[in-house]
């Protein structure tokens, strides 16, 4: 069977997932401001594809037309079908954001433009303008400036055409950067009767056009939206002279001046304007020029405001207190006692702030070590590890240099803790450090002890709100031991004979190939006619040879269940190939990021959580740790979870077809896992369970 029958393609199949966030904002039994919000993550989710898959396949093409990727894709097909799928799914968007519209006026609420104010709001304009807008506006005078200048990717300028309607004055082009950096890209008006009246920034300058102007006499002022999308690949020198801190931080500053692979503007944009931009920025017709509605930038949207009006939102659920967990005791006695997980956003995040804080003031712990890939804004971890190391304990950060799109926070966060004395290293330069591992260790009397924390998602107290995650805290030997050896290999100069772990599954060394022996154990099992089964939930499963290896399980009749939800490049349920394999996604208002490995085992299953999901980038090219769940309350309730997301009938959609957007049926009682799970764990605390 050819390569390209046996896999869907890894930016087909994204875009895949992107659509299914449209289909969110499209469902009218979504919260309407929800809906809001999806379409915001769809656009935000867009800009990041173009900025590094896109680019990628740009710069393979320019390499080599003909090529072909691992799978046998040719980027250069690829990219005539993502334009093709692009192209559509901005229709399906700008028709969903006009429905929208309209619910919006049905709960008087209007998004009105420059040309539908009242004077009474067109004053209010004015003076916000005059006030806070113009001191931040700058206009370039593109038609009259010899270079044309290098624009912000990601920023939505207006493009303006300026003349006379007596024909008296030369027509002239400039540009303006929308500052929605410095302010909100939504302005709210006066309330009236009941009504609530939103007018976005662009159109705040468009209104006030002329005073920006007035100067050069023109009445003809005319200001559509456009932006341009850069190649967000950041290329490190190999200058021995510089420090890897360095080398990122110059990195970084060249992904600024990126080659564009996305220039979108106003479908109404006056035809000349249009030219005159893409003539001097030397944009090709393959270089994905856009046409669309008037507004962009609709991640902007993600921050839409809320008027008071809770009931066109999702509930907020309170954060539920793990059972376990008694604030006013210490975390390392009762971990000692028992492992506990936490599973976020329905459990509260505070517990692991809090064992941090804890270990920063208890005067037996001596050293703390920690794994960074993604901070919140204001991060309470990097607070608690200053102050540890205020406290005199040794602290080590292992911190992610090239967490994309977070390299310069990271950049500032590694000189903050620098200056703390807190020794911060970055892992080998070769491999990201993905891996989300924190291991404190306390003197008890002759003795030093470690207590783990290892998660599924970054310590972030900001994500871990919206992300669905899993923090197991342990102090179980067999399990700290060897999360004390991973600290050793990220930290060790040299490349030493790495020696199998017992119980961690560590990439790139051993994950995979410890994966492969649990399936081929499966495949043993079944051909024996014993029960097997895998069930995994991942974020993306994209690696061949992962993809190869379920493909045999099903050959061999093992019973393979996937959740998976985003990119699926296996195509479950192919006669011959897959039909043993059934795989949904789930996209609802938590982001599922969940990482579990289940195996049947002969019986004797096992368990594991993950930083890692079944992608090429995962398995091979970075520090990822799968760690198994020995206790049996913990084992049960993951099972539990488990068997949520695959029941729910609501928000899984089947990924059995290449678009992958088929709704699974809702039969009998409609069972959504999210609000499940919440459930569960509210009545394990109320002591119903």
């Amino acid at each position: 069977m050819a390569k390209t029958k046996r896999y869907i393609n890894r930016e087909i199949s994204w875009l895949a997932f992107n659509e299914r966030l449209l289909q969110e904002a499209n469902d009218p039994t979504v919260p309407l401001f929800m809906r809001i919000k999806f379409l915001g993550i769809f656009s935000n989710n867009l800009d990041e594809f173009f900025r590094v898959r896109v680019a990628s396949l740009k710069r393979v093409v320019s390499v080599n037309k003909e090529a072909k990727n691992a799978l046998g894709f040719s980027p250069k097909k690829i990219l005539r079908e993502i334009q093709k799928t692009v192209v559509r799914l901005q229709k399906e968007f700008e028709k969903i954001y006009d429905k929208i519209l309209i619910e919006l006026k049905n709960h008087n609420i209007f998004i009105i433009n420059e040309r539908q104010l009242t004077p009474k709001q067109g004053k209010m304009v004015k003076q916000f303008f005059h006030r806070k807008v113009r001191p931040l506006l700058v206009p370039l005078m593109i038609s009259d400036i010899p270079e044309f200048p290098e624009l912000k990717d990601g920023s939505i300028y207006l493009a303006v055409y300026l003349s006379t309607t007596d024909g008296t004055q030369k027509t002239r082009y400039a540009l303006i950067e929308i500052p929605t950096d410095k302010l909100s890209r939504f302005l709210v008006l006066e309330r009236n009767n009941g009504r609530n009246y939103i007018i976005l920034l662009d159109d705040v300058i468009r209104y006030c056009l002329t005073d920006i102007f007035a100067i050069f006499g023109y009445d003809d002022c005319r200001a559509y939206t456009v932006k341009i999308t850069k190649d967000a690949e950041t290329n490190i020198d190999n200058d021995v002279s510089k420090s890897f801190l360095e080398l990122i931080h110059i990195s970084v500053k060249r992904r600024r001046h990126g080659q564009p692979v996305r220039f979108i503007h106003d479908q109404e944009i006056e035809l000349n304007l249009k030219q005159f931009i893409i003539n001097q920025m030397k944009l090709a017709n393959e270089d994905n020029i856009i046409s669309a509605g008037r507004y962009h930038n609709f991640k902007d949207f993600m921050g839409f405001p809320s008027l008071d009006k809770p009931e066109l939102d999702n509930p907020k659920l309170q954060p539920l207190r793990h059972p376990a967990i008694d604030p006013n005791k210490s975390l390392f006695k009762l971990i000692k006692r028992k492992d506990i997980l936490l599973h976020f956003p329905y459990q509260s995040y505070h517990p692991v702030i809090d064992f941090l804080r804890e270990a920063a003031i208890d005067p037996a712990v001596v050293a703390i070590k920690m794994t960074i890939y993604r901070l919140a804004k204001r991060s309470n971890i990097i607070n608690a590890l200053v102050n540890a190391r205020k406290n005199g304990k040794k602290v080590t950060a292992i911190l992610e240099l090239q967490a994309r799109f977070d390299e310069e926070a990271n950049i500032e966060w590694a000189k903050m803790l620098q200056d703390t004395g807190i020794w911060v290293t970055h892992g080998p330069q070769d491999r990201k450090v993905h891996a989300k591992l924190c291991i404190i260790t306390r003197k008890e009397g002759d003795k030093l002890v470690d207590y783990a924390c290892i998660g599924t998602g970054n310590f972030n107290e900001d994500t871990a709100k919206v992300y669905s995650d899993l923090s197991l805290f342990t102090a179980q030997k067999s399990i700290t031991k060897e999360v004390q050896r991973v600290f050793k290999l990220i930290t060790s100069r040299d490349r030493p004979k790495i020696k199998p772990f017992k119980h961690l599954l560590v990439s790139p060394y051993f994950l995979l190939p410890q994966l492969y022996g649990f399936i081929d154990e499966e495949i043993k099992n079944a051909e024996a006619g014993k029960e097997a089964y895998i069930f995994a939930k991942l974020n993306s499963l994209n690696d061949e040879g992962m993809i190869d290896k379920l493909y045999k399980a099903s050959k061999a009749g093992v019973k393979v269940r996937l959740i998976v939800r985003g990119i699926c490049s296996l195509i479950p349920g192919q006669e011959g190939l897959s039909e043993n394999i059934e795989a949904v996604s789930i996209v609802d208002k938590y982001l599922e990021h969940t990482r579990i490995y289940q195996f049947c085992n002969g019986g004797e299953e096992q368990i594991y959580i993950s930083s890692a999901d079944w992608m090429e980038r995962n398995l091979h090219r970075r520090i990822e740790v799968a760690c198994p769940i020995y206790d049996p309350e913990i084992r049960q309730e993951i099972k539990t979870i488990m068997d949520f997301q695959w029941r729910d009938n609501s928000k899984a959609r089947f990924l059995n077809h290449p678009d992958g957007n088929i709704y699974r049926e809702t039969n009998g009682k409609a069972l959504r896992a999210q609000d499940a799970t919440y459930d569960y764990y509210k009545r394990k605390l109320e002591g119903l369970q």
